[in-house]
């Protein structure tokens, strides 16, 4: 790799991440270099700092196009492609969760849809159908919670992501108050 140290560190851990959540090393390297380049690259500066062969760099932007991850740019007078990543942390959180949900959630949902909608053959299969139908309604209420979620404006969701340690925080505060053996109600004058 032809990386300053600083950089090396964090391709080469993206990397092995990218490996542990279902990319492959070579991709989650290149667009860890994407993400923290100044400028936008073009594959041959890719094969350069990563020391990577010209098709495994090709494979791997053109995975990371199909995963919106990351744009394409051109320049005034080359005709090379040039890709970047947003600039914006939360589009690619946003872009991540919803490519994620396209490939993983989406179909599970699908196939529990139709699985549901036979009727049981035996005792078996009518436990097993209950089974897929409290999955099915927990998938639904966190991927209906998602869609209200994703369509907050930055600011709202990162107070969303707060609001948790708050209430905590709250929790805590109020368990100190209450004697021991008293009732949470008997010391909150909101109650």
């Amino acid at each position: 790799m032809n990386l300053p140290p600083l950089i090396q560190t964090f391709v080469l851990h993206f990397g092995e991440m990218g490996s542990r959540w279902g990319i492959n090393r070579t991709v989650g390297q290149i667009y860890a270099l994407l993400f923290l380049a100044p400028e936008p690259l073009c594959a041959d500066d890719i094969v350069a700092r990563l020391g990577f062969s010209r098709s495994n760099v090709s494979m791997g932007l053109k995975e990371l196009v199909a995963w919106n991850l990351v744009q394409l740019r051109h320049k005034p007078d080359d005709r090379r492609d040039f890709y970047t990543t947003p600039d914006d942390l939360w589009q690619i959180v946003r872009t991540l969760v919803e490519e994620r949900k396209k490939r993983e959630i989406d179909p599970t949902l699908t196939l529990l849809r139709e699985t549901l909608m036979h009727e049981p053959a035996s005792d078996e299969e009518r436990h097993a159908q209950a089974r897929m139908r409290e999955m099915h309604e927990l998938i639904e209420l966190l991927t209906g919670w998602y869609d209200d979620v994703r369509r907050l404006e930055t600011e709202r969701l990162v107070q969303l992501l707060t609001l948790g340690a708050r209430v905590q925080k709250v929790l805590e505060w109020k368990d100190r108050l209450v004697a021991p053996g008293r009732r949470a109600a008997d010391s909150d004058p909101t109650a």
